[in-house]
């Protein structure tokens, strides 16, 4: 972390977790286009069950990301005590996310839906999905906690193993429990959703034996290591403004479901199928921070300046290469895109230009993606919550609901790379002000 190399570094870091990303975001493209064989109310269905999923995943990878900072802080410092302490109660916190979730699919499943749509098939699938993968989400809350501690500490190819692990399960279950294939009983969108957790399950199993195996430099004991009031504290200074910055995309997504609905039912199913696709090129720039931040924050508490230097530089190479290709993806071939997902003459009408427009904004989002990484590096999450909150709250509704009032449903697309424009200012005032004041002082 503080002597190889910086690129061949963040390769050997970022690799593993870019293909394994890139395996889970093709599973829930899979998972989708098996759900779209069902009708394209069941795709919808899910498609409205978005927002819940993203913020069960803004809880998760939002405390990963506090654990994440505090443990190779405490690495690059040699405090090998704060950093256990920080590994276990992030287990605990991982334990209390989950009962969290476990609540909000029993009480309110049924309400989400019920305020959405008045279709009752919808309805019935929506609440089928939903309530499966809230209150089965153990497995979802426990892998992504054990890939942060293999994270942290160099190991991302042993999160690779279970991430894979959890993608291939669910790639096998789905077809199997949704149609009823072989001994299985026929689920259908239940069955979709089961296949999920049933893959998480298996893949925080073998996270939790690779992190007592392989992970040395942390000693999993929650006895030796219980809950403790600083330690949790510091979790979530950087921690729980990654939870708000991730969880405004729930509220995001949620109220443009509720514009686009207006429209028409194919226009939701339009927006979850982008998103489903978008994760196919976002994911693995996901998967190149999460061995770019435990770089950055290391080498912060190291004091070395040019690694950090270098390691921006390295990623913003590499993440605006992705997002270029998935621009030319978008723009060439939405059709074939959508035709993944049996759209029809209303949703091709719609999805192709929505496909086109908003891909305008992936290259600057790249910059975006890694201003904010390392602002929460250098434990500075307000800012990136701060971010994240003017993108999709004050710009992105605002743009999206005029554009619908003014210009119509394709207009709206429009306020993807409007909100993406106004983010990247934002990025690169905040992250020249924190240059400033935390990297440019120290030694060369």
């Amino acid at each position: 972390m503080g002597t190889q190399p910086v690129g061949k570094l963040m390769i050997s870091m970022s690799l593993p977790i870019m293909i394994s990303m890139l395996v889970q975001a093709l599973y829930n493209i899979v998972d989708s286009i098996f759900v779209a064989k069902i009708s394209e109310d069941a795709l919808t269905a899910v498609s409205l069950a978005f927002p819940i999923q993203t913020l069960m995943i803004a809880v998760g990878a939002g405390t990963g990301v506090g654990i994440n900072a505090l443990l190779s802080k405490s690495l690059g410092e040699k405090n090998f005590e704060k950093a256990n302490r920080a590994a276990n109660n992030g287990i605990f916190l991982a334990f209390f996310s989950f009962l969290l979730f476990v609540v909000i699919g029993l009480c309110f499943t049924g309400l989400f839906y019920n305020v959405q749509t008045k279709n009752a098939d919808i309805r019935q699938y929506g609440k089928d999905y939903l309530y499966v993968v809230t209150v089965a989400s153990l497995g979802l809350f426990m892998q992504m906690t054990f890939e942060k501690l293999l994270q942290s500490t160099g190991k991302t190819i042993y999160s690779m193993f279970t991430q894979g692990l959890g993608a291939i399960v669910n790639l096998i279950l789905d077809p199997c429990l949704i149609f009823g294939w072989g001994p299985f009983p026929k689920m259908g969108v239940a069955g979709a959703a089961l296949a999920t957790v049933i893959g998480q399950c298996l893949a925080a199993l073998l996270g939790l034996l690779l992190n007592i195996k392989v992970n040395k430099e942390i000693k999993i004991s929650l006895k030796k290591y219980p809950p403790n009031r600083k330690t949790i504290k510091h979790i979530y200074a950087v921690g729980l403004p990654s939870i708000i910055m991730q969880s405004i995309g729930s509220v995001m997504t949620y109220s443009l479901n509720k514009i686009l609905i207006g429209y028409s039912e194919t226009a939701v199913a339009v927006l979850g199928v982008y998103f489903k696709l978008q994760s196919f090129i976002f994911m693995p720039i996901f998967g190149l921070n999460n061995g770019y931040i435990p770089i950055v924050a290391y080498n912060y508490g190291a004091r070395k300046k040019a690694r950090i230097i270098k390691a921006f530089k390295s990623g913003a190479v590499c993440a605006v290469s992705i997002m270029a290709v998935g621009t030319l993806l978008f723009l060439t071939i939405p059709d074939k895109l959508l035709g993944f997902f049996d759209a029809g003459d209303e949703m091709l009408r719609i999805g192709v230009p929505a496909l086109r427009i908003i891909s305008t904004h992936f290259v600057i989002a790249s910059f975006s993606i890694m201003m904010i990484s390392t602002l929460q590096a250098l434990s500075r999450g307000v800012d990136s919550m701060i971010v994240s909150f003017s993108r999709q709250i004050i710009v992105l509704l605002p743009a999206a609901y005029l554009l619908s009032k003014f210009a119509g449903l394709n207009a709206i697309w429009w306020a993807f790379p409007i909100a993406e424009i106004v983010s990247l200012t934002l990025c690169a005032l905040f992250l020249s002000k924190a240059y400033k004041k935390m990297i440019k002082p120290m030694e060369d």
